[in-house]
């Protein structure tokens, strides 16, 4: 007589297990691991903030440590080595003489400073903005947003050379001019994507439950408007540090004291008469992949948010 097996592990046997559900996290991360580019770039990008923010570890040298830089030492080609103090310089020295690849490595950590911190702070100001735009509506709405475009109908460089031309040089300076420059794109995407989320169901549940603004703002609408905050926030700080860059050149972001890539550049512009490029070669390619990283990130996390973009 044939029994009936009564242990469910025999049970289980030969049956198909289910995978296990996806995150919306490691969706994201799969599909963005999909474009080649993208990869690519995201490497790029963590090699460069490796580097960037362990410069005192992986500087051959202080390049502002008036003790370890001789004026001897000036204008060195790439591959050529001190004869005062035997070192080797892989992509050669400035016109005072400091290790061009360590101020590469303490440019970057600046740039990216800049750049990232100007972006998150300008992306909370913008947020809060658009959600109350969203949220609120009527003449809240209308106010917000005539601020919004009477800002981005000016060009951003020009708002912010006016801002330090007034305010004068130092990071802090330079970080309020950024911000000032960049909340208002913060603003106007979130207000889009809010005004979506208004429309839903859980929101007009969450309003008829009697629940405070800034919970329904912050708690049940920001979460679904984050797509939009990260590719937003990611482009930004590309074109945050592009203008530091650009401010730095003109000579009025940045101090010397302060050295980021765009004042790298200029300090090596007035040399590339004389055949000695690499003073502003060598930061403007350091400069152009970190930008260009950036960049490229988040156009691939754009598509990830929006799959109707990849296929356009």
């Amino acid at each position: 007589m044939k029994t009936e097996s009564l242990n469910p592990k025999e049970e289980g046997v030969g049956q198909a297990v289910p995978p296990p559900p996806q995150t919306p996290w490691s969706r994201i991360r799969k599909q963005f691991m999909l474009s080649k580019t993208a990869t690519a770039a995201l490497v790029v990008f963590a090699l460069l903030f490796v580097v960037a923010w362990g410069a005192p570890v992986f500087s051959p040298q202080n390049p502002y440590d008036l003790a370890a830089v001789s004026i001897v030492d000036a204008e060195l080609a790439p591959g050529a080595r001190s004869e005062a103090s035997g070192m080797l310089h892989v992509l050669g020295t400035d016109g005072a003489g400091r290790d061009l690849l360590s101020a590469i490595f303490y440019g970057l950590r600046i740039s990216m400073a800049v750049g990232l911190l100007s972006a998150m702070a300008a992306l909370c100001i913008g947020t809060t903005a658009g959600l109350a735009a969203a949220y609120f509506g009527g003449r809240v709405d209308a106010f917000l947003m005539r601020v919004v475009d009477l800002q981005l109908s000016l060009p951003a460089i020009l708002v912010a050379l006016v801002l330090l031309a007034s305010l004068g040089q130092g990071v802090d300076k330079t970080l309020l001019a950024l911000i000032i420059v960049q909340w208002a794109y913060y603003a106007r995407n979130v207000r889009g994507a809010a005004l979506v989320e208004q429309q839903k169901e859980y929101v007009e549940a969450a309003m008829g439950q009697g629940l405070p603004a800034g919970r329904i703002m912050f708690r049940h609408v920001l979460p679904n408007c984050m797509g939009t905050l990260i590719v937003t926030g990611t482009l930004q700080t590309a074109h945050a540090i592009s203008l530091e860059a650009t401010m730095s050149f003109l000579g009025i972001g940045l101090p010397q004291t302060e050295p980021s890539l765009g004042l790298l550049i200029a300090n090596g512009f007035e040399y590339m008469l004389t055949n000695k490029y690499w003073i502003s070669v060598y930061p403007g390619i350091a400069l152009v992949l970190l930008v260009g990283s950036i960049n490229l990130i988040g156009d691939r996390l754009r598509v990830v948010f929006n799959p109707k973009l990849d296929q356009v």
